[in-house]
């Protein structure tokens, strides 16, 4: 079994994130980084504190140095992370059964191949540190100082917010130590809903859907609110409801942020990194501001960013990467983050005369995205079918394969293809003004390579 999936380690704490688990990679990890100190914080979950017990026991038993920051968004824990390592105990947006591992350098999600390079070591085995070798545990806040940063940040780029009111669905998760507060020192008026934290989400999923968000957007248009913010169960995500209570599509939200990134860069070369499941409004809006779109296996933004500054000139600058609700802000920081993104689009909705006259000049296609259930011992045969025969499906289409099988079509229509690194389905992803007959037409090509396995 691969420890590492797309976001970190992840899975039920009842068979595979146990504490065992815990320990050893915590002693794994501790025995990988050249540097010793860590800080470790946690989310809400049930089991969030007895895994994080069981990490630290790991990390300095491997001889690592352990500063606590507690229960805190996973942002804010990257944010922590800057100048020495980090380990944040979090299943993100999974049930409330399952928890997980997300590792972090100076504010960096680990890179595949330190991933690596910890499965090897957690695979091999590696021995206690002497008696005299072990770490030691030291408490510390970062809550506040995290905070302040975000709203110093907001108010220098973008101004002072006035007179906007903001409804804020924190789904009993993380961002209710965080977006209220930074909302309300920018100057927004938030309404916090579902802010204190219980790691059962009681009031929905922790995954912000249309669906599971239908009484959070009716709050919003009923109260007559400026826009709505909902987070998922660690804050690293966002999504945007305009004030008519409609969830204002994800890769909208990318564009107007990597547009306005775009426009306010002083580079000659400023380039906006995404994934292949982004839509081309990204690469329109991103084009007509100054810029130029480079693209990144989904759930490797940091990689990418990596890539374009090692293949880019002095003249190159990242100025923003985000894959759909996921965004990285490289001004503020290497990670993805929730709150700031909140805090930015509160900023410029208020900035700039409400959420709709940033939707508007956005031009929108029909967009579907579709899960087809598939066994995760299936997915890389039928992954490999695919490649060989897209081409029959949709023969006209220009096919890449980089980050899954992506086809675009003469009229700029697209489909992707691609296995979730999470979860037991091949997802499918697509844009066109004829977009439900081209899912059925590849939900059909995956239904029938998966019964041919």
């Amino acid at each position: 079994m691969d420890l590492f999936g797309t976001a970190g380690i992840r899975g039920d704490v009842a068979e595979t994130v146990t504490p065992e688990l815990g320990v050893k990679v915590g002693r794994s990890v501790a025995s990988e980084a050249e540097e010793s100190t860590f800080v470790l914080g946690y989310d809400g979950r049930v089991t969030s504190q007895g895994l994080a017990a069981a990490v630290t026991a790991g990390l300095t038993s491997g001889g690592g140095t352990v500063y606590k920051v507690g229960e805190v968004p996973t942002p804010a824990l990257a944010y922590a992370s800057q100048g020495r390592h980090g380990v944040m105990i979090t299943a993100s947006h999974n049930p409330p059964e399952d928890n997980g591992i997300k590792l972090f350098a100076d504010g960096v999600e680990y890179s595949e191949e330190q991933e690596h390079q910890i499965e090897t070591r957690y695979k091999e085995g590696v021995d206690t540190a002497t008696w005299e070798n072990w770490g030691n545990t030291e408490t510390e806040e970062i809550l506040a100082e995290y905070r302040t940063q975000i709203s110093q940040y907001v108010i220098d780029n973008v101004g002072k917010v006035k007179e906007i009111t903001v409804a804020v669905g924190c789904g009993n998760g993380m961002a209710g130590h965080a977006t209220p507060q930074v909302l309300s020192q920018i100057g927004a008026q938030p309404i916090s809903l579902n802010a204190n934290v219980d790691g059962r989400f009681p009031a929905r999923e922790s995954k912000p859907t249309p669906e599971s968000l239908e009484s959070f957007r009716a709050f919003v248009a009923d109260r007559e609110c400026d826009l709505g913010i909902a987070h998922d169960g660690d804050a690293d995500r966002v999504v945007v409801v305009d004030q008519d209570g409609e969830v204002v599509h994800e890769d909208t939200i990318l564009a107007i942020l990597a547009a306005w990134y775009t426009g306010q860069s002083t580079a000659e070369d400023p380039v906006v990194v995404t994934t292949p499941n982004a839509s081309s409004r990204v690469d329109e809006q991103v084009s007509e501001a100054g810029g130029r779109t480079e693209r990144v296996a989904l759930g490797k933004l940091h990689e990418g960013i990596s890539r374009e500054r090692a293949d880019g000139t002095d003249e190159t600058a990242i100025v923003f990467a985000g894959e759909p609700w996921k965004h990285i802000h490289p001004a503020f920081g290497g990670w993805i983050d929730g709150v700031v993104s909140a805090a930015m689009i509160t900023a410029l909705a208020g900035s700039e005369g409400g959420i709709k006259s940033l939707t508007d000049p956005v031009t929108e296609r029909p967009y579907r995205k579709k899960s087809v259930p598939c066994p995760d011992e299936k997915k890389a045969k039928v992954m490999h079918r695919i490649e060989k025969t897209i081409s029959d499906v949709f023969p006209d289409g220009r096919v890449k394969t980089e980050y899954g099988v992506r086809v675009t079509l003469p009229d700029e229509s697209w489909i992707l293809i691609r296995p979730s690194g999470t979860e037991p389905y091949i997802r499918v992803y697509g844009e066109s003004e004829s977009v439900d007959a081209l899912i059925r037409r590849a939900e059909s090509l995956i239904k029938e390579q998966i019964a041919e396995i």
